[in-house]
């Protein structure tokens, strides 16, 4: 029996170890289970504990606190030799249930196992952890979302230089880079790891330059070292060095990535032989999207709880690699003209025939998630059901093949060829898996007959005992003459013959006597007893016997683990293009043009997002958008509230995005002059916990758009300065446009949006800045939104007819009109503004308002002594510019 010392003075004995107890009236003591659970805890600080015990996985003391919170369990407190101890349970079969929502919530968590049986244990049943799972170090598709990539993160700061690596355990992508903090904070922000590992002396560096919403794990300082990481990468890729992955001058990224396969062998993850490779992440290949850029796109997620991100609408991938490299591709869109061309010319082939399009649809339905399946074989985590659903998929490889050269077209026939061969590996799936396997190993009905001449003899043993026995008692009868002997079975004595008081004379001298009742008598035989033993150990010989096949199973397959990860890789971009194609042909996009030039040339644009949310009864209205670096590089759109200027803003960038993802776009044609970095400002949001307000936020966004943007870039500004007074808005807003025009290094293309109509006398002074209007038309007082951009400025925002449309009090809507009609009659149209600026970069703008007499001025400044300008309501404004008027009417 096991020899478990409870945990607790007066805890139940109900657990398979029986745990007993070990009490010291006198004297309060540790017990040596839970010395055995201190010492692993102290291996693993700041881990919560799951301490396997009997059929149950306790937590005790402060874990048990937060388990219990966590998982809404109940808490209960014990006696430990003396003290008061926490406690949290589950039973041992709700693992998979429970584990996930604790490290969905942040913890890190150690499963410890009893390591041997219990019932033949002797002493203290030995424990240890068997896996140790993180929220960037997990596999189950429990913890996972099959759309969404969990990277587990590492950064190493060198001065000015930082280090990164990053790593998807349960698919093995594993990459690299070295940058500026800028760059990685903006790479930080793009990807959101799960899990970040961190330098112990530079947590404080890293919270302050890169910010602190990320889960940070403090690791020891020493790991950090170049020759550690070196022989921990090449020893775990089996190379002599590092140029083959060309990271010979990249010390810190490969401090970085040696942290992380250093973290992952702590945590227990020694097989991951899936991590097969490790690239660096050269950031100049891809347009440049900070996460600003990112939020107000909405690429992957909506800024509103009832909205849609661009993904929701163009994601139809059928596979969950197709989803998740999507997602990468959309944050990481390319800049090489010849890779953008080759993704569009294989979604035009596609397009281009249907009926084989709809074929590859169907193939790819039927698709399992091979890059995670592979993680799972490396580990030899891979569950019975999950290798099935590979070999499905690989059993899809032949007919894809083949469809793929069915479209007659060089591109996919390239794609054809990068398959890597998978037979032999298909081979020993068939051979050993049962078609449609039990996905408990414990139960048997995974390994197929024919593989193992004793299994399917103990199988023949299971499933015909039965008739062997009737077989059995059959001759038995005909060899004695005994016509009523039968075999029975009890839980004591096993299988016996039993023979009435009356033929009992009849026993051959070969049985021997078991038992004697009072009317009867029983017996064994030799033949007997082994047809015993073989039926009732069958079942567990049976799982035995499977689990060790199963074992040899995974792996024979470790040989094709590459092979298997790369085609994963093909049939995710099939699935995206499929994708992209089917959402040309549903949603009318076309091919655009891209070109190494600057112009920009949508006709008929649409936004992707919205046009899909309309109802029924409404269509789109879609807008051309022209501009260049040379007639005309800056548009500044004014237009009423409501009238669609962000969503224009949005689709430009969209589109351009899109196009350089390798998709066709929603427009009647595009022509678009490749961009290296996409920069919106858009929408108003505050940063309260690190004291920024609303205007703070929007000037620190546009500041970085103005100290990183190119001539190659698209800027998208809505807005601009209009979380602050009028004056100081509006000269932002003019002095930012002014820059953006004259400005060597980054005179962009720009969207301006704005109600600051001030801003349309701009075009009167800078050749490249133009003034476009969304227009709108005026009936019986209503106004109808036309959505449409025309030339030409606007100079009416109907701010009270959105407010009216908002439900505002008639009231309220009634005065603002009143006093829209006060403040637009005595407004003081002396001289254009526009007259009164020197533009030169040097000199700063001033507003020439107003001409007064000193007099006059002298009486102005009386009535404004000791106001605060800023708290002012509009009716406390009005009422002190009808003082100003009476003081100067004095006068």
């Amino acid at each position: 029996m096991s020899a478990d010392i409870g945990a607790f003075a007066d805890l139940p004995l109900t657990s398979a170890d029986t745990e007993l107890k070990e009490k010291d009236d006198n004297k309060a003591k540790e017990t040596p289970l839970m010395k055995q659970w201190n010492a692993i805890k102290q291996q693993h600080p700041g881990t919560v504990l799951l301490f396997r015990v009997g059929d149950f996985y306790e937590t005790f003391g402060e874990d048990a606190v937060k388990v219990a919170e966590i998982l809404g369990i109940v808490l209960t407190r014990r006696n430990n030799g003396g003290t008061d101890l926490e406690l949290a349970g589950f039973p041992h079969h709700s693992l998979d249930s429970y584990l996930p929502r604790l490290v969905r919530a942040g913890q890190r968590v150690a499963v410890v196992d009893q390591l041997e049986d219990p019932k033949t244990a002797i002493g203290i049943v030995k424990r240890g952890v068997t896996e140790l799972v993180t929220p960037g170090v997990a596999f189950s598709d429990k913890m996972l979302d099959s759309k969404e990539s969990n990277y587990l993160a590492s950064v190493y700061f060198d001065g000015k230089e930082v280090g990164l690596a990053f790593v998807e355990v349960s698919t093995g992508e594993f990459f690299c880079s070295t940058g500026t903090v800028q760059q990685a904070e903006k790479l930080m922000n793009t990807l959101k790891p799960a899990e970040v590992l961190v330098p112990r002396k530079d947590m404080r560096i890293f919270k302050e330059q890169i910010g602190e919403k990320f889960y940070l794990t403090r690791v020891e300082d020493w790991v950090f070292q170049t020759d550690y990481a070196q022989e921990t990468l090449t020893k775990h890729f089996r190379t002599k060095s590092l140029k083959g992955f060309g990271l010979e001058k990249e010390p810190s990224a490969v401090i970085a990535a040696g942290a992380i396969l250093h973290y992952l062998r702590e945590n227990q993850q020694t097989q991951i032989d899936h991590i097969a490779s490790i690239s660096r992440f050269e950031e100049s290949g891809f347009v440049w999207l900070d996460q600003f850029t990112i939020r107000n796109l909405e690429l992957l997620h909506p800024n509103h709880p009832d909205g849609k991100a661009l993904v929701d609408v163009i994601d139809h991938t059928v596979t969950p690699m197709g989803a998740r490299l999507l997602r990468r591709w959309l944050l990481f869109p390319l800049k090489d003209l010849g890779a953008i061309r080759r993704r569009l010319d294989t979604v035009e082939v596609m397009l281009k025939d249907q009926p084989n399009l709809r074929k590859l649809d169907e193939i790819l339905r039927k698709v399992g998630d091979m890059e995670r399946h592979v993680s799972k074989l490396a580990t030899r985590k891979m569950q019975p059901r999950e290798a099935m659903m590979m070999r499905n998929s690989l059993r899809l490889l032949k007919p894809l093949r083949a469809l793929l050269l069915d479209f007659g077209h060089v591109t996919l026939d390239k794609r054809e060829q990068a398959f890597h061969e998978l037979n032999d590996a298909l081979g020993l799936l068939d051979r050993y898996l049962e078609e449609d396997p039990n996905n408990n190993l414990n139960v048997g009905g995974v390994i197929r007959s024919r593989v193992n001449a004793d299994l399917d003899e103990l199988r023949g043993i299971s499933t015909n005992g039965k008739d062997l026995l009737l077989e059995m008692q059959r001759r038995e009868i005909e060899r004695t003459g005994i016509s009523s002997l039968k075999i029975g079975y009890n839980k004591v004595f096993g299988y016996y013959l039993e023979v009435t008081n009356s033929h009992k004379e009849k026993a051959p001298d070969d049985w021997m006597r078991k038992q004697t009742l009072s009317n009867a008598e029983r017996y064994i035989t030799p033949e007997l007893k082994e047809y015993e033993e073989k039926i009732l150990n069958a079942e567990e010989r049976i799982v035995s016997i499977e689990t060790s096949l199963y074992s040899e199973l995974l792996e024979k397959l470790q040989a094709w683990l590459l092979d298997i990860q790369h085609n994963a890789l093909q049939i995710a971009e099939l699935d995206i293009f499929a994708c992209f194609a089917e959402n040309a042909r549903k949603l009318s996009y076309c091919k655009p043009e891209l070109h190494e030039g600057d112009a920009l040339d949508l006709r008929a644009g649409r936004h992707p997002v919205i046009e899909q949310s309309l109802g029924r009864d409404e269509s789109y209205v879609p807008n051309d958008v022209y501009l260049d670096n040379e007639q005309q590089q800056i548009i500044i759109i004014t237009g009423p509230n409501m009238a669609g200027k962000s969503a224009l803003l949005r689709q430009t960038a969209l589109i351009v995005l899109l196009a350089q993802v390798g998709s066709f776009v929603p427009a009647e044609s595009a022509k678009i002059g490749l961009v290296d970095k996409i920069f919106t400002r858009v929408g108003a949001s505050d940063n309260i916990s690190s004291g920024e307000s609303t205007f703070m936020v929007e000037m620190n966004e546009t500041a970085r758009i103005v100290n990183n943007a190119t001539r190659k870039s698209l800027i998208l500004l809505d807005e601009i300065g209009r979380g602050t007074s009028t004056y100081d808005g509006v000269s932002i807003a003019w002095a930012l446009v002014e820059h953006l025009h004259e400005s060597t290094k980054c005179a962009a293309k720009t969207l301006f949006a704005t109600h600051y109509h001030e801003l349309n006398e701009i075009s009167e002074k800078m050749p490249r800045v133009k003034n476009y209007n969304v227009s709108v038309k005026e009936y019986e007082g209503k106004v109808i939104f036309m959505r449409k951009l025309v030339p030409g400025g606007s100079n009416h925002s109907f701010g009270i007819h959105v407010a009216e449309m908002a439900g505002m009090p008639k009231s309220i809507v009634k005065r603002s009109g009143e006093l829209l009609g006060h403040f637009e009659q005595n407004k003081m149209q002396d001289q254009k503004v526009a007259q009164s600026i020197k533009f030169s970069p040097q000199q700063s703008i001033q507003l020439n308002m107003f001409e007064l007499k000193d007099a006059d001025t002298l009486r102005i400044r009386e009535v404004l002594a000791g106001v605060d300008i800023d708290r002012m309501t509009p009716v406390e404004a009005l009422l002190k510019l009808q003082e100003i008027k009476i003081a100067l009417l004095k006068g």
